[in-house]
């Protein structure tokens, strides 16, 4: 007769389970931590949207400043400059898109420190969110304004007469490519307003920011009538010039060019700079 012990019993019958590994331990933990932090930052994004649609003023900025724009430059500097307005438009239409993105931009920044300096802002830090996913949502909303702005610039542009070289596909290249480039300088403008003392403060930031990056540039007039240094500082310095003539080149038909690659490459240097400095001054606000 055969005696079992406790131990041969458990030793016959045991299971084996599967021996995970550290590095794939800490791998799926990444990876849930990615996917959660997209989630949250689809969460908030969907907030804003929903502030955004029952405040109707919030599109005013985006709606109307690209008419007033492209006609007044248009009508007042189009013969001066190009010799006709329709000379002009493929000229002034690419500087309208990029301004009328900057401007947005920098109404983002003060929005966010709006809710920045509410007590939900709080409430906020102590769920158990992803840190980064109220300014990415936030900011990440805003790509709805973007392309309601450039769609207004564009059907402004084209009752003027303006007809792209390149077609449609050129269009929808830009609107993508102005996109991505106001999502990028999005956190400059939110880095700024988070460290102005107050809303007001956020909201001059924005604009001493604002007014030399589109007009100390090749947005509305050649560079070549500038004076030597202002020359140098649009043509060299300036991101936005690089960006404006990106747009012109995708436009007339051109294509994807070196000038396109360098404000890609800028955008992409503000977003490495510019969202942890962004992320620690909100965790200290908050």
């Amino acid at each position: 007769m055969t005696i079992l012990t406790v131990q041969s019993v458990t030793d016959y019958y045991s299971p084996t389970l599967p021996v995970v590994e550290p590095a794939q331990r800490q791998l799926k933990s990444r990876v849930h931590a990615v996917i959660s932090g997209l989630q949250n930052t689809a969460t908030f994004a969907y907030r804003s949207l929903l502030k955004a649609i029952r405040n109707p003023e919030s599109f005013m900025d985006i709606a109307l400043m690209p008419i007033m724009f492209t006609l007044m430059f248009t009508f007042i500097f189009g013969g001066a400059i190009a010799g006709s307005t329709a000379e002009y438009l493929p000229i002034v239409i690419p500087g309208i898109l990029i301004q009328t993105i900057v401007t947005a931009t920098g109404t983002a920044g003060t929005q966010l420190r709006e809710d920045a300096d509410k007590a939900v802002a709080a409430r906020f830090a102590t769920m158990p969110i992803a840190r980064i996913s109220p300014l990415a949502g936030v900011l990440s909303a805003d790509l709805v304004r973007y392309a309601i702005a450039s769609i207004v610039v564009f059907a402004m542009g084209a009752l003027l007469g303006f007809r792209p070289d390149g077609g449609l596909p050129a269009i929808v290249g830009s609107i993508a490519f102005v996109m991505l480039m106001g999502w990028c300088l999005s956190w400059l403008f939110a880095f700024s307003a988070l460290k102005a003392k107050s809303v007001s403060m956020a909201q001059s930031m924005s604009m001493i920011i604002m007014f030399p990056l589109t007009f100390l540039s090749n947005a509305f007039v050649p560079t070549e009538t500038m004076p030597a240094a202002l020359r140098f500082f649009a043509d060299n310095l300036n991101p936005l010039s690089r960006a404006i003539a990106a747009v012109r080149q995708l436009l007339a038909g051109g294509g994807i060019g070196n000038e396109f690659w360098f404000a890609l490459l800028g955008a992409l240097a503000i977003l490495v700079v510019f969202i942890p400095l962004t992320l620690q001054v909100y965790s200290k606000r908050s």
